[in-house]
């Protein structure tokens, strides 16, 4: 058995969802794809695949086996497009994760334009509000907000954005404009609780320092539930320029206390521990870093 090319037989079949797709793919005969299957089997001594009349899914043991063994194809990809000395010609998976809000506002609408340099290649948006296990989800890179405490990833920061003192201009006009810290004290917030969000800021101007606690009826965990509440008038919220910004640019959401600085949240490329980034996960990383500085 061709060890190699029975896991790369696999890893299609897997990718397809058949054995006749995989066999077109790699050029072969139904038969042999079968055959290299089976063996695989043998030589693991677990089943990789569940057959029934509706089709193939892989087993657990299966799935785990076959994002390594995706990853190793795909480093060996890799690695013959660093002795041919260029990254063109990308092709294959990249697996990126990132926040449902920023994605929608930040990549999803400039997809095209990285689809279109790069047409070899497929991009799976994994949209989660919470941080996943990146090996288990076999994630290439996450693209993810603010400290990272994890001493053993792999990080390059992107971008960074302002915190701002955000609300409609009605509810500035209704309840007046803050125009010191203290004045936060009489508005009602939308609070904004995930990771490193919550009630205390610290605002600074020149030497001077103040910390504020905001007070509010709301509390919402998720970006895209406090746009909705802020565009609603609920409430001023603190949240970065990354959550507003179609909305500051229409006038939609004007800001406050722009004297003050708070401080600023960084967007952060992660990559797996101890996996070398891919070209394809370096490309995308670099597609958003100019996207962001557009």
């Amino acid at each position: 058995m061709d060890r190699l090319l029975a896991i790369e037989t696999f890893v299609r079949v897997v990718d397809t969802g058949s054995f006749s797709a995989a066999a077109r793919i790699q050029n072969i005969g139904q038969p042999t794809v079968s055959k290299a299957i089976a063996q695989l089997e043998d030589w693991l001594g677990v089943r990789l695949l569940l057959r029934s009349t509706r089709g193939l899914a892989p087993t657990e043991a299966g799935m785990s086996f076959y994002e390594r063994a995706r990853r190793a194809i795909e480093e060996a990809d890799e690695a013959v497009l660093a002795a041919r000395g260029t990254a063109a010609g990308l092709s294959g998976r990249v697996r990126v994760s990132a926040a449902v809000c920023f994605a929608r506002l930040h990549i999803v609408p400039k997809l095209p334009a990285f689809l279109a340099t790069h047409p070899n290649v497929e991009v799976d948006l994994l949209l989660e509000d919470r941080n996943i296990d990146l090996v288990a989800e076999g994630v290439d890179v996450a693209l993810r907000m603010g400290p990272l405490t994890d001493p053993g990833m792999t990080v390059r920061k992107i971008a960074e954005r302002r915190r701002l003192v955000m609300a409609t201009p009605e509810y500035f006009e209704r309840y007046g404009k803050p125009e010191t810290p203290s004045d936060l004290i009489g508005h009602q917030a939308v609070i904004y609780t995930r990771d490193n969000g919550g009630e205390d800021f610290t605002f600074t101007r020149n030497t001077e320092q103040t910390s504020i606690g905001l007070s509010g009826r709301v509390r919402i965990s998720a970006t895209e539930g406090l746009r909705a509440a802020v565009l609603a008038g609920i409430g001023l919220t603190i949240a970065s320029e990354f959550a507003f910004s179609p909305e500051l640019k229409t006038g939609e959401v004007v800001t406050a206390l722009d004297d003050w600085t708070l401080p600023a949240i960084s967007l952060s490329a992660v990559y797996p521990t101890g996996r070398m980034a891919s070209t394809k996960a370096r490309a995308f990383v670099s597609f958003v870093e100019e996207c962001l500085k557009n």
